[in-house]
This record gives C-alpha cells, structure tokens and sequence, in this order.
C-alpha cells in the first residue's frame, strides 16, 4: 500500500510540474508584453470621427499628394505588404534612393515616436514628413493644399471630417486625417495575443522555448509592451558594431536628432509585430532573413553567439506576433480637374 501511494505520488507530481512551469512561463509573459487592446486610444489632439478616418484613408493613398502623382503614402507603407515596401530602402521622387528602410505603419501608434530617430513625435508630424522630403514625395504644404482645393469633393470631405472650421483644406488637416486613419491599422488576436489572454495551448512546444529564451537572453530589455519594441531608444552595438553594411557609419541616428555624443548609432527599438512579414530588417536593410538578424542582435546587443537551436527557437516565437492583418478597400479618388496643378516629371537624379 505505501509503495502504491509513493507511485502516485511521484506520478502526480511528475504531471503537476509542467502545468507548474507552463503557469509560471505565462506570468513571466505579461509582465513584459501586453495583447494590443480592442479599443484603440485616441492619439493626441485629434478626435477620431468616420468622416475623419474616411479622408485620411483617401488621401493616405492618393498619389497627387506627391509633386509627381506618382508616390502617396502607401507606396513605402503598403498596406497589403504589413505596412512597409520590402525594398531595403525606399524609392522616392526622381528614383531616389532613401537612406533608411521604411517602418511598417501598422500599429505604428503604439510607438513612443515615428522614424528610427524618433523625429517625428506623432503619426501627424510623420504625415508631414515624407510628404515635403524631397528624396520622397517632393512636394510642399502649399501645393498640397492648391491640389486638394481644386478638387471639389475634397472640399466637401473635408468640411465632413472638420465640421465647425472656416477653411477645413489645410496641410494641418491633411496629416490629421492621415493619422486618423493609420489608427485604425491595428493587427490584433495574434497568436502571441491569445497566449497573453490565457489560452496556453495555442503555441508549439518550440514557439514557448523561443518566447523563453527571449525572455532568459534580455531580448525583452528593448523589446516589450503592447507592440514589443518601438518604445524607447538604444545604441545598435551594445555590445559589439555589426559591420558597415549592417550599421552604417555615416547613419549616426539620434544623434541628428539631439546633437548629443551619447546618442550616436542610437535608434528607436524597432516593434516586432509582425517581424516576420516585414523583411529586409534593421534601418539599413541589409539583412533578409529573420534567422540572420536574431544572430546579428545576439552579438551586438546580448554580447552572446547565440546557436541554431536557440536562433530557429526565438524565430519560431517571432512567428507567433503576426496579427490579423487589416482589410483596407482601396477608396475610389475624386477626380482632377482643369485647376489641379499638374505633375511634375520625375528625372532621375
């Protein structure tokens, strides 16, 4: 009889302990992530309204916003691509060439700023940016604002969008409708999201060993919270500078942005959502495999080579952060008239 009971025990003991460890896995988790909320916070300064987001969604996508009638906002942050272009650095006015990889714009409201600087300090001020960038865009607020006034749908959409207004057509306006918009370009119920929220059996044996290993190795130190990383800045190199074509020494990062020694080759911690649908990574580029940049940042950041067991577990984790991508209609355009200025031929430079 006391040999049955000593079996048992062991065996409930032996059954209890991952339920033990898969608990506790779970209690590490949410206390350095958390699931992107169903209500969105309305970002500062700009009430969110349908009519609103119903501009910002015309115009996020309307190529006449550019000097050329070429390139609108989704050319670089295309929607049906997670939010980016895919092209290690984007092509602007004249077939330029940019100098950092372009962000994805999903979730891009979770983040502390806009640009791997941290420039711009709101989705408005980022509207703003690319829009007047002559290597992107290559327009100014007043042309903007004659094009958008010459089309006479416009003018109404946006008396619909800032009601109460004299003079609603402004270049203030239009970066206020466009961040209006990109609020709503949210990816929630990943399966990293439902894992959050208590269900525990929908990762892999694999993708919990890499959520661990993320946790155990310092990964989290720059990425966590709701969109893990985008947060707040670090240097790339913290242990050890990837070489130039990763990390450029000409980019010194924040440091055009502060003037301040300490922030050369810092940058904004890029958010992880949806990592595995955004490739090239880092802002260079350079790197096109997911496997490749979890080894670079287990050398630069952690100090540590990590192996490839390790690396292709933290992938598979990295898997599990891709969220309901959003369903966006391309919106039908008002049409041009006789007044509208007319492109300006792009010329390769």
């Amino acid at each position: 009889m006391k040999r049955l009971l000593a079996s048992l025990t062991v065996v409930l003991m032996t059954s209890a302990a991952p339920a033990i460890a898969q608990d506790q896995l779970l209690e590490d988790a949410k206390s350095y992530f958390e699931p992107i909320p169903t209500v969105v916070p309305a970002p500062k300064d700009n009430a969110i309204t349908h009519d609103k987001v119903h501009l910002g969604k015309m115009l996020f996508f309307d190529p006449r916003l550019s000097s050329s009638h070429l390139l609108s906002c989704n050319t670089c942050h295309n929607v049906g691509l997670a939010g980016a272009d895919g092209l290690s650095t984007s092509v602007g006015h004249g077939w330029q060439k940019g100098p950092r990889n372009a962000p994805t714009v999903l979730n891009a409201l979770f983040n502390v700023a806009q640009f791997w600087d941290g420039r711009a300090e709101d989705l408005k001020a980022q509207a703003k940016g690319p829009i007047q960038a002559g290597v992107e865009m290559n327009s100014k607020p007043e042309r903007v604002v004659e094009v958008l006034k010459s089309i006479p749908d416009y003018v109404e959409t946006f008396k619909a969008a800032f009601p109460g207004e004299e003079d609603p057509v402004t270049f203030d306006n239009v970066a206020k409708a466009i961040e209006a918009f990109e609020t709503t370009l949210i990816t929630p119920a990943s399966r990293f999201d439902q894992y959050l929220e208590g269900n525990t059996t929908v990762l892999t044996a694999d993708e919990k060993d890499g959520l661990k290993l993320f946790m155990d190795k310092g990964c989290v130190a720059c990425h966590n919270g709701v969109n893990i990383g985008g947060n707040d800045y670090y240097p790339f190199g913290v242990v050890e500078q990837p070489g130039a074509d990763i990390l450029p020494r000409a980019d010194k990062g924040r440091f055009a942005v502060t003037d301040t020694a300490s922030d050369e080759y810092v940058f904004r911690a890029p958010p992880l959502r949806n990592v595995a649908l955004t490739a090239p990574y880092f802002h260079s580029g350079n790197v096109w495999h997911l496997k490749q940049a979890v080894a670079v940042m287990g050398t630069a950041q952690l100090g540590e080579e990590l192996n490839e067991g390790e690396i292709e577990a933290i992938v598979a984790f990295l898997n599990t952060l891709t969220g309901e991508q959003p369903q966006v209609e391309y919106p039908l355009l008002p049409a041009s008239t006789d007044t509208t200025p007319l492109p300006e031929l792009m010329v390769a430079k």
